[in-house]
């Protein structure tokens, strides 16, 4: 065996997913940040709304690093499962930030909202590049 040779089994797998959560995760970071900075400065200037917008933005970044492991995990052997998981937990998240989230903290509901659907609508166009 040379050094040269590609990994094969649970190391490719491994290297391959580490790969693309990093790539999805920049990718993603990035298009949130940017979204972020045009939905504070031009949409919701107000302190409220700014808060409402960065903490969707977390929120929305997190849950999306989290089902997108669960669809790169799943793709392989069941892709519309995993799809389908992942579209459940979006759904279920906006659900609850709506009902509880947004009030328990304080937040500003219509800016949290829409800014919770902007932020997973950005960054769920990027998945499927990082799927593959």
């Amino acid at each position: 065996m040379t050094g040269n040779a590609m990994p094969t089994g649970p190391v490719a797998v491994t290297r391959g997913m580490g790969r693309a959560m990093l790539g999805f995760t920049a990718a993603q970071g990035t298009i949130i940040v940017l979204a972020m900075f045009v939905l504070q400065h031009f949409v919701w200037t107000d302190v409220a709304g700014a808060d409402a917008v960065r903490a969707s933005a977390w929120l929305a970044f997190i849950v999306q690093g989290f089902t997108f492991a669960i669809a790169r995990l799943v793709a392989k052997q069941q892709v519309m499962a995993g799809w389908g998981l992942g579209v459940l937990l979006r759904f279920a998240t906006v659900a609850v930030w709506g009902f509880l989230g947004s009030d328990a903290l304080g937040l500003a509901a219509g800016p949290a909202l829409l800014s919770l659907v902007l932020f997973y609508f950005v960054s769920t166009l990027v998945e499927p590049l990082f799927l593959n």
